[in-house]
């Protein structure tokens, strides 16, 4: 028979909290038509998407302020529950629109970011 251990038992809480950070940030050039439609976006929307992923999530609020301020550009989708930011736009505008993000959240709120990418 086994020994019950007189220990007590030790309990771990592991906890997620989410740092201040950009963890994604792309930019979409000449999409396929059926991206748009997938999305629910007309497909003539535009020639670029910029697809962003902030914590914390209200941090998209921010980011569409900026973006929409900085170059002509759309926002497709918004989502302050989850942190996805998605732009439309031409392929200048959402580069300079995700550039002025990225510029915005790292060197005024002191976000950790990524470089963007492109495809």
């Amino acid at each position: 028979m086994s020994e019950i251990s007189r220990e007590p038992k030790q309990r771990i809480i592991q906890e997620y909290v989410p740092g201040k950070q950009i963890s994604l940030a792309h930019l979409i050039a000449s999409p396929d038509k059926s991206i748009y439609l997938k999305l629910g976006l007309d497909e003539e929307a535009s020639g670029a998407l910029g697809v962003l992923t902030i914590t914390p999530s209200e941090g998209v609020i921010v980011a569409s302020d900026i973006a929409t301020k900085a170059a002509s550009v759309e926002i497709g989708f918004l989502d302050r529950f989850g942190g996805s930011l998605l732009l439309l736009g031409d392929v200048g505008g959402v580069d300079a629109a995700l550039q002025a993000v990225l510029d915005y959240f790292g060197n005024t709120l002191h976000y950790s970011v990524v470089e963007m990418t492109r495809t």
